[in-house]
């Protein structure tokens, strides 16, 4: 252990004595330079005997698989009041009241902010496997409040519960999958979150569609959900638990023995030894929250904050809410149009599946913003006094279909991915739920107020500052994020690591 700890120190002082002009600084721009991740990868590579072939990406695949089920139901849960809004206003007496519809959006997204609160405490202390079944417990529950409720009081507890599982939910997927994933495909990993919430909104629209036909549908819409919720619960018990975790809790037997299921009896040492690499005698210490909001790692966790922020100050949670109440004001039936939303947002989700690999994180997010830039700027003269009723129909439609799919190329999948790859490790669960928590405030708000400032500000001006944000997000990613792809989480951590 002490020989082990040397040899560690050794590495972090040659990593900082190097050059005055490659030494991190938190409080410097250089905190993600490129050129240091490079030259400090390749001191890990010299330090740590690196296996020429890449492990069994099938012996991962199921853990990740069952660990996917979190962000369906996430995506299931944001689109299940899409279509039966209606339906649910009207059988419990609010039909008409855009506040109170306003509400049964959002008091979900409001149990979110104060599950994503928790998750870091949740993961760190209980483990990842337990993280996602507690995760479960509250949307079974608020699934089944929601579906009896008799009045809005009760559609609101029920909601409020369920979003507690849908904050803690995502912020320990990510961390999961990033932790369980080799590198070589852990960009395509990544991207089954995204793909997740895709088909999860596609499952809600497509099981709303029969509300309107039949009474009292929207109440089976919410018991459906339960049987997603039990089987991510029962699942976990079969699935490995992340080795980080386990090697920060000082299991290094039980770390090695979840490598060995993961990635194979040949990657077990080489693994194991990269974990060393990045084990400085403090992980075990209290991350205090001066360290997260204004001391060393303030800066990553700007860039992870504001990376969550412009992603939902884009607009594209407006879409999935009320794409039904839109795209009928545009004359267009909402099944459709619903209908062909799911289709985008899947098609851009199996591209970044794809793509995340081959070109890389940053490229994706800056193409994606950029595009949907475009796309809100179609928006915008769908909406002008000059566009003809069938020609502003035409724009319309295509500007959110466009956005939807290049929301799913990159800014829909990659923050999830990007962020735990370069928190370190001793921070990771903690610095995801202060990112996510950021996230789910202003969803929050999106869901509350995007109906009412539809009404006051009209279209034009509304899609301007959409386009507005997704342009500033462009030029965001372009100065402060750096491509992580194809390295392991220690080559990342050791570049990006605060020096003390």
């Amino acid at each position: 252990m002490w020989t082990r700890q040397r040899e560690t120190s050794s590495m972090y002082k040659r990593l900082s004595s190097r050059d005055n002009t490659h030494t991190v600084d938190v409080d410097s721009r250089d905190y993600l330079n490129t050129t240091d991740m490079e030259e400090n990868s390749a001191l890990l590579q010299n330090n740590v005997a690196v296996e020429t072939s890449n492990p069994p990406w099938g012996l991962s695949f199921p853990h990740v698989v069952v660990a996917t089920i979190s962000p369906f139901l996430y995506g299931y849960h944001l689109g299940v009041v899409n279509e039966p809004l209606e339906s649910i206003s009207r059988d419990l007496g609010f039909s008409g009241n855009a506040l109170a519809e306003g509400l049964v959006v959002s008091t979900c997204l409001g149990g979110a902010f104060i599950g994503s609160l928790f998750s870091g405490m949740i993961a760190d202390g209980v483990g990842r496997r337990r993280a996602f079944q507690l995760c479960a417990l509250p949307m079974v529950i608020g699934a089944a409040v929601s579906a009896t409720a008799k009045t809005i009081a009760g559609m609101l507890l029920g909601r409020l519960l369920v979003g507690a599982g849908m904050g803690l939910g995502p912020p320990v997927v990510s961390l999961y999958v990033t932790e369980v994933s080799p590198a070589f495909v852990r960009g395509t990993y990544g991207s089954f979150i995204q793909l997740g919430t895709c088909l999860g909104l596609m499952a809600a629209l497509f099981v709303g569609i029969p509300v309107k036909e039949i009474a009292g549908w929207w109440r089976v819409c919410f018991w459906l959900s339960t049987i997603p919720a039990a089987t991510l619960a029962l699942g976990m018990v079969f699935c490995a638990e992340s080795p980080h975790w386990l090697y920060k809790q000082g299991k290094t037997a039980e770390a090695e023995a979840e490598f060995e299921r993961l990635l194979g009896v040949s990657h077990v040492k080489i693994a194991m030894g990269e974990l060393s690499k990045t084990d400085r005698g403090d992980d075990m210490d209290t991350v205090k929250i001066s360290e997260l909001l204004y001391g060393r790692h303030f800066r990553v966790i700007f860039i992870g904050s504001t990376l969550f922020a412009l992603q939902q100050l884009s607009g594209i949670n407006a879409v999935f809410y009320f794409s039904s109440t839109v795209f009928k004001s545009a004359g267009v039936p909402s099944n459709l149009a619903n209908g062909f939303i799911g289709i985008a947002n899947l098609i851009g989700s199996i591209f970044a599946m794809v793509l995340m690999d081959r070109l890389g994180r940053k490229v994706l997010l800056l193409w994606s913003f950029f595009g949907m830039a475009i796309s809100m700027a179609i928006q915008v003269a769908a909406a002008s006094s000059y566009a003809s009723g069938t020609y502003s129909l035409y724009l319309s439609v295509g500007g959110m279909l466009m956005f939807v799919l290049t929301f799913a190329l990159g800014a829909g999948p990659v923050p999830s991915l990007l962020l735990p790859e370069i928190f370190p490790s001793r921070i990771r669960a903690k610095a995801m739920a202060i990112c996510l928590s950021v996230h789910w405030v202003i969803n929050f708000f999106v869901g509350l107020l995007f109906l009412r400032l539809l009404e006051q500000l009209g279209p034009q001006l509304l899609y301007s500052m959409f386009a507005t944000f997704c342009l500033m997000a462009v030029a965001f990613v372009k100065r402060n994020v750096v491509e992580t792809k194809g390295k392991s989480l220690q080559e990342i951590e050791i570049a990006l690591l605060p020096q003390e």
